[in-house]
């Protein structure tokens, strides 16, 4: 659990959930870890496996990955000294936001997080550490995570993705108090066909953020 340090100690550190297909090297990670470098971050890249086959629109296989990866996850930042840290940074893609979320509000790490394309579970991730811990959770008790909506986030997610019900997610996002910016006929890794678009996309993707990072404006949606 992470708690006021006694003592600053000016250190920064992202970690850096991937999705199951989209790896730290891809554009939104490899851009937001060279931002986050900038801007004086340590960085921790988690990796973790799934072979489970293809889990899209499938809610059990989803689950099956979930419980998987987020295992391996908290093993890898087991070994964090998260009071050794000044800020804390979470970055996140796809599945990776679940996780993140989900550890954020099971370690009640103080933290910002960047959700590049949630997904529904991601907002609603006490359903699924309830049942991670084998609890029961009524359909009235299980709401979006409440972490959530006191902690500094932000949210992308494109209008074509098809890992979600996309105006869904951004009703989940926006009731929880945090912005999200979609783009119109981006896909899961929110690109389209053509591919100045994507560029142009990408450098807004970046440009908000930068903003965030550096505790800006973030400016209008696209």
């Amino acid at each position: 659990m992470h708690r006021e340090q006694e003592a600053k100690t000016g250190r920064k550190l992202a970690v850096y959930f991937p999705g199951i297909g989209y790896h730290c090297d891809k554009p939104l990670l490899y851009y937001s870890r060279r931002l986050a470098a900038e801007a004086g971050y340590e960085e921790l890249q988690l990796s973790y496996t799934f072979s489970g086959g293809n889990i899209r629109g499938n809610k059990e296989k989803m689950r099956e990955a979930f419980f998987a990866l987020y295992e391996q996850a908290k093993e890898q930042l087991g070994v964090v000294d998260w009071s050794a840290c000044d800020e804390i940074l979470f970055v996140s893609k796809s599945i990776g936001t679940i996780i993140s979320a989900a550890y954020v509000a099971e370690q009640k790490i103080s933290c910002r997080q960047i959700l590049y394309t949630p997904l529904e579970d991601t907002f609603r991730v006490e359903e699924a550490l309830a049942e991670s811990h084998k609890q029961t959770v009524s359909d009235k008790q299980t709401t979006a995570v409440q972490v959530q909506g006191t902690i500094p986030s932000i949210a992308f997610i494109g209008t074509a993705d098809p890992w979600s019900e996309v105006p869904r997610v951004i009703a989940l996002s926006e009731k929880k108090g945090i912005p999200i910016f979609s783009y119109e006929s981006a896909n899961h890794s929110l690109e389209t066909g053509d591919a100045l678009e994507c560029l142009e996309i990408l450098t807004d993707v970046m440009t908000k953020t930068k903003a965030f990072l550096c505790k800006k404006e973030l400016g209008s949606k696209t």
